[in-house]
């Protein structure tokens, strides 16, 4: 039977620009009338969407399941062939990802804001990924941009909205909508990547001795944690917790760090755990943290690059490149120098990565945002970086069947391989916009008059000093298609290698947010007493000098960050 496309008259809404990360507002604001509906039709008006075959999915955030419905109304009158959706419209971004590339689709649409809580005075977001199962990249969402400031009508199909909590297939309208396991896809995956016996056995051998908490923090991961923990490597159910994801994801901040996972830094100190981990919202970033060892994401994607060939996907594919985003530390660097392989530094934003990926030139990379990820997918992937240590562990306890190694240990051996990279990120978020703006522009006249260079700065806490080499402002050339990004943030460089990053933020949905991103290296002559000194103490005379240069106190008007990780 035929279905009757209805155009609905609309009104254009400023400011749906979409970034790498799509659109991020507050949930009222996609729910103004017209304003969600608006969105989903530019996505559609920018994409070949006859004949298409869409995944839809998401960390099941507040909003969602009535979005889905609005997605299949639009995409339905525009001629999207078939859907395929997410049982309860959740899948993480990483399971996205996969999905689409599994299933050959044609793209992707993601309601998430990632790691920004939930809830219907927090946010919302919906997020566009191509064919590669990654974020679209700036040509498309540009598109998507222009048809929101010109579009005057919208089209949509009446149908009874599909039943989201049933698997199998059905149809909207002329289109054909398949609801999908979640988890199952995903966890084969990983199977296929890991050595899960091994895993297992380690796990179930040591049960005492090296106990496992993960965290979901009510986002996204819990039913993936729980299917691969609990199911499949037999960890007992009080080895998860909070994996229950909840349309506010509990109230709470789900986001991996220091300061939003409290809920499971302190039960991993009190209870002697000896591995903890924890995902975000939609399942992307990820924190590896065990009793007083505490992993930067820097080191992370360092000591799983460094160790890749206990992983059987690499030990079968090998390591073909290297890479970090520009902010995150350059540990990964020093790996690859060592391995022989390329490395790229590329500005904040998983897109860059995926090119590499794409061509060929790229197997393990991370950013300091708690992302770390590989070439099976086209996301960063939160689950898959600890099960990536899990697997490291379990071999390295192989090969150690007296003395138990954990986390503190693989760390300590990598600094006395490799030196250290003490590293930490200071987040200022909501900061007026106009002070932010004051402290860029002073950068940016050091950048142009080169008033900072051959400067010397003294801590009156340390007794240090610290020359300037150089500020400059990252730009980088795509080396696979030769595009150009540049203003990707501001690098106060020393003479003694150590550097200071400044980086304005977007991610979040309301006000400015100023990140400062702090990295000395010791290298591993130093000895074991400086390379484990606490990482506050050994950045603590080069974050004053930073504070003191930029007048930052002073000119975003707080004493202390919002975040420290």
């Amino acid at each position: 039977m035929g279905y009757q496309v209805k155009e609905i008259p609309t009104k254009t809404y400023d400011g749906q620009k979409p970034g790498t990360s799509g659109l991020r507002k507050r949930v009222k604001v996609f729910q103004q009338e017209h304003y969600t509906e608006n969105f989903v039709q530019a996505i559609f008006d920018s994409i070949k969407s006859e004949g298409a075959t869409l995944v839809i999915g998401g960390d099941g955030r507040y909003f969602s399941p009535e979005t889905v419905q609005t997605i299949l109304k639009i995409g339905s009158a525009n001629g999207v062939k078939k859907f395929i959706i997410g049982k309860d419209a959740i899948l993480s971004t990483p399971a996205a990802s996969n999905v689409i590339r599994k299933y050959k689709a044609d793209g992707g649409i993601l309601l998430t804001a990632s790691h920004n809580p939930g809830g219907p005075n927090n946010d919302f977001g919906i997020k566009y990924n191509v064919s590669n199962g990654g974020p679209a990249p700036e040509n498309v969402t540009n598109k998507i941009y222009e048809a929101t400031k010109t579009i005057k009508s919208y089209k949509v199909i009446e149908a009874d909205p599909v039943n989201l909590s049933k698997i199998g297939e059905t149809t909207y309208g002329p289109s054909q909508v398949q609801v999908i396991d979640s988890v199952k896809d995903y966890v084969e995956l990983l199977q296929e990547i890991f050595d899960f016996p091994l895993i297992k056995d380690f796990l179930h051998n040591n049960a005492h001795s090296f106990r496992v908490l993960f965290d979901g923090l009510h986002g996204v991961t819990g039913p993936y944690a729980r299917a691969i923990l609990v199911e499949q490597l037999g960890l007992p159910e009080a080895a998860i917790q909070n994996c229950v994801p909840l349309p506010d994801f509990g109230g709470g901040h789900p986001d991996p760090n220091l300061t939003y996972a409290d809920s499971l830094v302190k039960v991993v100190e009190k209870n002697n755990i000896q591995f903890g981990a924890a995902s975000d919202g939609d399942g992307d970033r990820n924190m590896i943290y065990g009793k007083g060892a505490f992993v930067t994401p820097s080191d992370s994607v360092a000591i799983i690059a460094d160790s890749a060939e206990v992983i059987p996907y690499f030990k079968k594919g090998g390591i073909k490149g290297l890479a970090r985003s520009m902010p995150t530390s350059k540990a990964i660097d020093l790996v690859a120098k060592k391995k022989g392989v390329e490395y790229f530094e590329v500005p904040t934003g998983w897109k860059f990565f995926g090119n590499l990926m794409d061509a060929g030139r790229l197997s393990i990379c991370g950013e300091e945002s708690f992302g770390t990820g590989s070439d099976h997918i086209r996301e960063k992937d939160g689950l898959w970086a600890i099960i990536a240590w899990l697997n490291i562990l379990a071999a390295a306890n192989k090969e150690s069947p007296n003395k138990l190694i954990g986390i503190k240990e693989l760390l300590n051996k990598h600094y006395s391989t490799y030196g250290r990279s003490f590293f930490s990120r200071y987040d200022y978020e909501e900061v007026s916009s106009e002070g932010a703006n004051k402290l860029v522009a002073l950068l940016n006249d050091a950048i142009k008059t080169s008033s900072l260079a051959n400067t010397t700065h003294h801590s009156e806490s340390t007794g240090q000093d610290y020359k300037i080499s150089s500020v400059t402002s990252f730009s980088y050339k795509d080396p696979i298609d030769s595009s150009v990004s540049a203003n990707q943030g501001q690098i106060i460089l020393f003479d003694d290698g150590s550097r200071v990053v400044f980086r304005l933020s977007g991610t979040g949905s309301a006000g400015a947010t100023v990140r400062m991103y702090v990295e000395r290296y010791v290298a591993p002559e130093a000895g074991e007493r400086e390379l484990s000194r606490d990482t506050a103490e050994g950045l603590k005379g080069l974050i004053e000098v930073a504070l003191k240069i930029t007048r930052l106190k002073e000119f975003l008007e707080r004493d202390e960050p919002t975040v420290i990780t």
